[in-house]
């Protein structure tokens, strides 16, 4: 594990002017029809409303800001499933930097023409995000140019200004529960909130079909595992150490969810919300229906990270309802 010191709220506040030079806060609403299924009062943090549909851009934004004159020459290069492509991707643009991003064969199309259509150069390569991501971080040494990992502590603060929008917003919440890729989303948020209120319980949630973050945050030792989800946004097949050093430090939980459960949730944010959740994006409410018990009477926000779910994934999940 690194020693370096972990990211703070100091942090997290100076990102704000990067990331709201570009963006406003996204809208955090209460659900009357979600607070009857899970018997709390419950709310949902839209990051889905972003311009790129996920909450990554924040991170992004931050990152952009920071870049020497050097690596804005050379350019940003990363692998992705998607959200984290786009984030770099459009921060790129808004900077006017060079982006080439290495996507897994059979990434979700509509987030690949999304990061195309924000000019940046997609390569395919490989089975899944791993192996993209070690081919193009190999890439960017050889060509010269800044490999942006997924959890870079840049990154954290950026998309931690969404955690400090919704205590500043619902100073009272008492639990929040947010899905787990990378970690670097738990972690802002987890950040956020327990510096300002130590009390706020910050729970985590993965598919139990690439359980990597959890079980690796549960063992206390970084552990790899299957990755078998649909849900591209949490489909981690190895850990990374310095967002399960902040999670081990700050979460009160972390749990997995089935996908079947995670579908259902899907389906339950069009009913309830109407908003389209991705797989990633409903891990969140998918957890608050298995964990009910712990949260009646609480008030509760989730986090609906990313709303990019393919037309292909949303037709099957409706018609297997």
């Amino acid at each position: 594990m690194t020693n370096q010191p972990m990211p703070t709220l100091h942090n997290i506040l100076a990102a704000r002017p990067h990331v709201y030079r570009h963006l406003k806060p996204t809208p955090l609403f209460p659900y009357a029809g979600l607070s009857q299924l899970i018997g709390a009062e419950v709310w949902v943090k839209h990051e889905n409303h972003q311009p790129t549909g996920a909450f990554k851009v924040r991170g992004g934004l931050n990152l952009a800001a920071h870049l020497t004159p050097e690596e804005r020459r050379g350019g940003l290069f990363t692998a992705s499933t998607g959200n984290h492509g786009q984030s770099v991707a459009y921060a790129a643009k808004v900077s006017g930097i060079r982006a080439t991003i290495a996507v897994p064969e059979g990434a979700n199309p509509g987030k690949v023409a999304a990061m195309r259509g924000l000019g940046a150069e997609v390569i395919f390569h490989g089975a899944d995000f791993d192996t993209a991501r070690e081919w193009i971080a190999a890439e960017a040494e050889e060509h010269g140019g800044r490999f942006v990992g997924p959890t870079e502590e840049l990154l954290i603060a950026g998309v931690g200004t969404y955690g400090l929008e919704i205590v500043e917003e619902l100073p009272d919440v008492e639990v929040i529960i947010v899905p787990v890729g990378a970690g670097s989303g738990a972690c802002g948020t987890s950040i956020a909130a327990k510096s300002i209120n130590p009390n706020i319980q910050v729970i985590a949630a993965q598919s139990a079909q690439a359980p990597a973050m959890q079980r690796s945050w549960q063992s206390g030792q970084l552990v790899s595992a299957e990755m078998r989800t649909f849900a591209e946004g949490v489909a981690t097949r190895v850990p990374f150490a310095n967002t399960q050093r902040i999670m081990r430090h700050y979460l009160d939980d972390f749990v997995l969810v089935d996908d079947s459960d995670i579908k259902q949730a899907i389906r339950l944010h069009l009913e309830h919300t109407h908003n389209l959740a991705e797989g990633a994006g409903a891990v969140s409410l998918a957890a608050a229906l298995q964990l009910k018990d712990r949260l009646a009477g609480k008030k509760v926000v989730l986090v609906l990270s990313g709303g990019n779910l393919s037309t292909a994934n949303l037709r099957s999940i409706l018609q297997n309802s």
